[in-house]
């Protein structure tokens, strides 16, 4: 199902600048018992890239009565949201006036084998490296050519999430994820000023972390550091928390704060779900 602009439509104008350029950002958000959770944050995200990009940004109000409209009709699904500059003519000059397109996309949920929550998932390091730029870092804009290659860098099923670094040789993110590890009952996440997206979930740990009084904080990391991990974990709004059981060829347990966060992460869940 789609919602192009508040109607039910599914051709976008060739001209759009998303198309056209990337010039836009997006917004996957998961549905659960109708309900798009955690849906002001994503809001908020959103419409703060809006402001980065020089994009007018939409009614808030808008996209969330179109983003529950959405979500009213399924009890589990995925959620897109994407907003360009809209069309305009070709070069890389904006408009003068610019009339942002917005669209809405409901996709199934991916059916994910429980044991990936239970047992962990295999990662691995990937060669592609996240340019930096304090301007782009943090939000969710389209142009996602580095996370493109670097996903494309293996095919084995056996992995399920791929880790890259800066240019500096910290490791930042995976290619749909963030990336916590804990060491010494400490847990620790990369800083995205520079590059990496600035993930829903990601700061929903954080928070968690502070409420069940975690030491929590955001430093920059080495991949033999994470190698020395008692714990490692990955997150996004989609698979919640993953924890990891293997990177490259080392092993690692899940771990008793791995699971203390998946658990209060389950639960916030929850109460989202029944929150009106």
């Amino acid at each position: 199902m789609y919602l192009l602009n508040g109607e039910s439509k599914h051709c976008v104008d060739v001209s759009d600048r998303g198309f056209q350029y990337g010039d836009g950002l997006f917004e996957t958000i998961e549905i659960l018992n109708g309900k798009p959770l955690f849906l002001s944050s994503h809001l908020d995200r959103l419409l703060a890239g809006c402001e980065r990009l020089l994009i007018p940004p939409p009614d808030r109000k808008i996209l969330t009565q179109e983003a529950r409209r959405m979500s009213s009709e399924v009890d589990h699904a995925v959620l897109k949201l994407m907003v360009t500059r809209g069309s305009g003519g070709r070069g890389y000059r904006q408009p003068a006036a610019i009339h942002p397109t917005r669209l809405f996309s409901r996709h199934p949920y991916p059916q994910y084998p429980e044991t990936l929550q239970n047992q962990g998932v295999a990662v691995r390091f990937c060669r592609n490296r996240l340019g930096l730029n304090p301007t782009l870092a943090g939000i969710k804009h389209m142009n996602r050519l580095e996370q493109i290659l670097a996903r494309a860098e293996w095919r084995d099923d056996d992995i399920q999430e791929g880790l890259m670094l800066s240019h500096e040789g910290y490791v930042i993110e995976g290619t749909m994820s963030n990336v916590f590890y804990v060491k010494d009952q400490r847990l620790i996440s990369a800083p995205v000023e520079r590059c990496g997206v600035a993930g829903i979930v990601r700061s929903l740990i954080f928070n968690l972390a502070d409420q069940h009084a975690i030491e929590a904080r955001q430093d920059y990391f080495l991949p033999e550091q994470l190698l020395q991990a008692d714990e490692i974990f990955l997150t996004n709004s989609i698979i919640g928390i993953w924890p990891v059981n293997k990177l490259e060829q080392q092993a690692f347990t899940i771990g008793p704060l791995t699971k203390k966060l998946q658990t209060a992460y389950q639960q916030l869940k929850q109460r989202e779900a029944q929150h009106d």
